[in-house]
């Protein structure tokens, strides 16, 4: 390895987590401060919280109901859709 290139490696970097869990790792920073860990992730604890950036969720919920209200409410019919329809009936008669 060259000389004065590397950063400086700590074995006992302190990594510090939002739910309040602590923990020390090897990395080329003394301290980590992060948002969620392997003890809060839905992943890991199999618990179904939202980890929500920025009001994407609530973004994606709403786009969710628009589809949702849009697929229920049937299209109104044209003309010729009317005619072709009501001849089906009279033929099922």
């Amino acid at each position: 390895m060259k000389k004065n290139i590397h950063p400086k490696y700590y074995e006992n970097a302190k990594v510090k987590c939002a739910c309040g869990n602590k923990f020390t790792i090897g990395a080329t920073v003394p301290e980590i401060k992060i948002e969620i860990c392997s003890a809060c992730h839905p992943f890991y604890t199999g618990k179904g919280k939202l980890v929500d950036t920025k009001g994407r969720v609530e973004r994606f919920k709403k786009r969710l109901e628009k589809t949702v209200t849009l697929s229920v409410t049937p299209a109104p019919l044209s003309g010729a859709a009317k005619k072709s329809a009501s001849r089906r009936i009279k033929k099922k008669r």
